[in-house]
C-alpha cells in the first residue's frame, strides 16, 4: 500500500529551507529558521545532504561557500566538522544534522524533506543518504514526508521507509537550467516514475503547473503541491492548480 501525503500537509503554507530570512539572522535550513516556522505556524521544507562519514546534515548545497563562506563540497566533511561550520548570516550556528532537527520540530508542524541528488545525473547511484534518513525517522511521530527530483532515491525510500509518503520534486527540466543531459531532462520531464516510486504527491515548479502531466496525475489523486513561490500573487496563481504552497521571501497566509 503507497503512504499517503498526510492531510496537515495541504493546510499551513510550506517554509522554504524554514523561515529564513539572513537579515533577522535566520539562515537557509538553519534552527533559528526552524523556529521561526513553528513560531508562526508554517509547514516546513528542508533539504539534505550527505556528509564524508554518511550522515544525514539539514543543507540545501553542495558546495558550502554560497551559504557558509568556507568553499568546498559538504560530503569533503565529516559530520562533526560540518556541525563546526558556521552558517552565514546567522549567530554562529553551525550545519545541523537531520536528528538534531527532527527533535527541534518534535511533530508540532508537517515537516517536507527533500533529499539532494548524489548520483549528479538522477541516476541509480544512491544508497547512503537514503539509509540515513530512513534511520533517523525511526520512531518519529510527527507529520512527515520525504521526496526527491531523483525518482530513484524516492524508490528507494520506499523500501528502506515504507509507512512515510513519498513524491517527486518535479520540473520544467529546461536543458539550459539544468546540468544535465537533454535526454534525461526529457525523460523526468514528463514525470514517468511516480508510480515506480510509490508516489502519492508530487512539488512542482510553480510557473509549469499547467503542464499536461501534472492534471494527469492530480486527477489520478495524486496530491499537488509547488516550488518555490515569492509573493501572494504567484502563490494565487500556483493555487489554481495546487493544493499547497512552498513560499519564502514573503510570508504567506494561513487558510482561513
Amino acid at each position: 500500500m503507497i503512504a499517503q501525503l498526510p492531510s496537515v500537509f495541504l493546510g499551513a503554507p510550506l517554509a522554504h529551507r524554514a523561515l529564513h530570512d539572513v537579515k533577522r539572522g535566520r539562515p537557509e535550513n538553519s534552527r533559528a529558521a526552524i523556529r521561526a516556522a513553528i513560531a508562526a505556524g508554517y509547514g516546513i521544507e528542508i533539504d539534505l545532504q550527505l556528509t564524508r562519514d554518511d550522515q544525514a546534515m539539514v543543507f540545501h548545497d553542495y558546495d558550502m561557500k554560497r551559504l557558509t563562506g568556507q568553499a568546498g563540497p559538504i560530503l569533503g566533511l565529516a559530520s562533526e566538522q560540518a556541525q563546526a561550520v558556521a552558517l552565514a548570516g546567522g549567530d554562529g550556528e553551525g550545519i545541523p544534522t537531520l536528528p538534531e532537527i527532527l527533535e527541534l520540530v518534535a511533530g508540532q508542524v508537517p515537516l517536507l524533506i527533500e533529499l539532494k541528488d548524489q548520483d549528479g545525473a538522477m541516476g541509480p547511484n544512491v544508497g547512503p543518504l537514503e539509509r540515513a534518513t530512513a534511520a533517523a525517522l525511526v520512531g518519529y511521530s510527527g507529520a512527515v514526508a520525504v521526496m526527491s527530483f531523483n525518482p530513484n532515491s524516492t524508490a528507494l525510500m520506499a523500501e528502506l521507509a515504507p509507512n512515510i509518503a513519498r513524491g517527486l520534486v518535479t520540473s520544467a527540466y529546461d536543458p539550459a537550467e539544468w546540468p544535465l543531459s537533454a535526454a534525461t531532462c526529457d525523460h523526468l520531464r514528463e514525470i514517468p516514475d511516480y508510480e515506480r516510486a510509490g508516489c502519492s504527491f508530487i512539488s512542482h515548479e510553480a510557473p509549469d503547473l499547467e503542464r499536461p502531466r501534472v492534471s494527469e496525475l492530480k486527477a489520478q489523486g495524486a496530491a499537488i503541491l509547488c516550488w518555490t513561490v515569492c509573493s501572494p500573487k504567484a502563490e494565487a496563481k500556483a493555487r489554481k492548480v495546487a493544493a499547497n504552497v512552498t513560499f519564502e521571501q514573503y510570508l504567506a497566509a494561513h487558510p482561513a
